[in-house]
């Protein structure tokens, strides 16, 4: 396992965030060094300007949080986020499109917004938003990004009824390997829920509780050191 902090895209999606917020959120990811923030697009320039001169990206979700806009709408907010500096897309599948079995509809939906960001040199990580997906469903989706070029396949926006599952992350990767990442979002709020999906094959962390894992994780590790 890498370093723990690594794993963390550093989250506010609130919709009563404000600029206080949005700069706090960007103060802690500096201190511990997280991989991203994840933040909605208005916020993409703050975020950028708090985070030049350092390692940490600006990861902006799209079509958020119900996915049910229209394509052209979804890669229109893609180039404005990438154009204002987000270096990750996190986009949310249509999934009315997808219990409908409208693959094409839905695969061609990513791969236009891949090609959007790649303009950018950006990547995107599709929301699949599990909890309304059956596992075939679910299977279908990952493979469906997959084939559009995504870079992962993310379980959940934290919006919805449930969150997605350390048998959800098994599963992905016992299917696909190593042909897509896998974030895992949504209701990850202690050390625990975040090594189980680690150890079941998330390569990142979507989580808004990074600060208190974080925390957990050393005070157990001084405690080891003192004991």
């Amino acid at each position: 396992m890498e370093l723990l902090n690594t794993y963390f895209d550093h989250t506010n999606l609130k919709a009563n965030a404000k600029e206080a917020d949005i700069i706090q959120l960007c103060e802690e990811a500096k201190l511990y060094e997280f991989y991203s923030v994840c933040v909605n697009g208005h916020y993409v320039p703050l975020a950028k300007e708090q985070l030049k001169d350092t390692d940490v990206k600006v990861s902006a979700v799209i079509g958020f949080p119900l996915g049910m806009m229209s394509t052209a709408a979804k890669v229109f907010e893609t180039e404005e986020v990438c154009k204002a500096g987000a270096d990750e897309i996190d986009m949310v599948i249509n999934v009315g499109a997808m219990k409908d079995r409208k693959y094409d509809l839905v695969e061609n939906e990513i791969r236009e917004i891949v090609e959007a960001a790649a303009k950018y040199n950006a990547i995107v990580k599709v929301i699949m938003e599990v909890c309304y997906l059956s596992p075939d469903e679910i299977s279908k989706a990952a493979r469906l990004a997959i084939k559009a070029g995504a870079a992962f396949v993310k379980t959940s926006t934290g919006f919805g009824p449930g969150n997605g599952s350390t048998e959800v992350v098994s599963r992905i990767k016992k299917m696909n390997g190593s042909k897509i990442k896998i974030k895992a979002a949504g209701g990850i709020r202690d050390l625990s829920t975040a090594i189980k999906m680690i150890n079941r094959g998330a390569d990142r962390i979507g989580s808004s509780s990074s600060v208190e894992i974080m925390k957990e994780a050393f005070a157990i590790k001084t405690e080891a050191g003192e004991a």
